[in-house]
């Protein structure tokens, strides 16, 4: 009888609960279904460029609090648009007949992606040439489609927080404006729960643009009150109303090619010059992607983990597992490629932030 095999990618940007996932995944490959692991290096450029090693029992033992990923990654690699430099010029490549050509050559039953939105759309396109594949959720950001919830999350919650909690301190003492922008690209998932968990006082969101005279008149009214603090969570992705997004950076070899950031410093400035109160600016930017997973992310790492093993034996190929309530749930690829999830902005968690007198600087 043919011995099983599967091969595992892990693309996009890294965060806490990678490892938790290869871990579930591979031992109960090898503990209850006997087959070979495949570990692809750094996402679709392994694919590609035919980087990929067995992994033993010993590679995936120990390895469940670890951060990062052991195969390595790239938020870069696409198959479908590789970039490569023809006469000076930037250009991009479909050099999706050798990552296909790989996966033949590695003889997998099937490639399980462990991703973003973008990795998924990949995988998604891979599905539709005939390549078996099974996608498991992975952000920070919160974001994909057909899933209440992705690992990830809860960590960089936990960070934001907990670096929230440490500003307000300062903030209190010295009397000061202090804003914190956290990543989440154009969803506000991140700066939404943190700021409900921290208490603070503004929280400005990708999805209801901010007015900055609405902020300035809760900061002037904090004043009148005692208050000489505030405290502000903003989303990478937020803009005031009419306004644009605050680019950092482009990056001309990625398929994403805009960096959001920044916006922190310019909401600074503006509000110090309004307010004539001192404003200070903290980005916290790759800090919530590193540390330890917390344990409801290795716990739900470890769900996802073996349950798109499940999809496996069913042979529920184009399918990704998601969550909806306490359940897993089989969530077609197709629907991962629609888009990004957003906060709706009169979704629950943002009636009750509201309820406790929270700003969204919208009113």
């Amino acid at each position: 009888m043919k011995k099983g095999k599967i091969a595992i990618l892990t693309g996009g940007g890294d965060c806490p609960g990678i490892n938790a996932v290869i871990r579930a995944v591979a031992k109960k490959a090898i503990l209850e279904f006997d087959m070979d692991v495949i570990g692809i290096a750094d996402g679709y450029d392994g694919m590609i460029n035919e980087q990929y090693r067995k992994l033993s029992y010993d590679d995936i033992s120990g390895i469940i609090n670890l951060s990062g990923t052991i195969l390595g990654t790239s938020n870069k690699a696409n198959p479908y648009e590789v970039p490569v430099k023809k006469d000076g010029k930037l250009v991009f490549e479909d050099r999706s007949d050798a990552a296909i050509a790989t996966i033949k050559k590695m003889g997998v039953d099937c490639l399980i992606c462990i991703g973003g939105d973008g990795t998924l759309s990949i995988s998604n396109r891979l599905s539709k040439e005939g390549v078996s594949v099974v996608g498991i959720p992975k952000t920070i950001d919160n974001d994909i489609r057909g899933t209440d919830i992705t690992f990830g999350f809860d960590s960089a919650v936990y960070i934001a927080t907990e670096g929230l909690d440490r500003i307000r301190t300062t903030a209190q003492s010295h009397h000061r404006v202090m804003i914190v922008e956290v990543m989440g690209r154009t969803a506000g998932w991140i700066a939404l729960h943190a700021g409900i968990a921290s208490g603070a006082e503004i929280i400005l969101i990708p999805e209801i643009p901010y007015q900055i005279d609405a902020i300035v008149a809760e900061i002037t009214k904090r004043k009148k009150n005692g208050r000489r603090f505030t405290v502000i969570v903003v989303a990478e992705g937020a803009k005031a109303k009419g306004g644009s997004v605050s680019v950092q950076r482009i990056v001309k070899d990625s398929h994403e090619q805009v960096r959001l950031g920044g916006i922190g410093f310019v909401l600074g400035n503006q509000l110090e010059k309004a307010t004539e109160i001192e404003t200070r600016t903290v980005v916290m930017g790759h800090l919530l992607r590193g540390g330890v997973p917390t344990p409801f992310d290795r716990v739900l790492a470890t769900k996802l983990g073996t349950s798109a093993m499940d999809l496996v034996q069913r042979k529920r190929f184009g399918y990704m597992v998601g969550v909806k309530g306490n359940e897993i749930i089989d969530v077609p690829l197709e629907e991962v490629g629609k888009g990004p999830r957003h906060v709706m902005p009169d979704e629950f968690l943002v009636r009750t932030a509201r309820s406790v007198g929270t700003c969204f600087g919208d009113r």
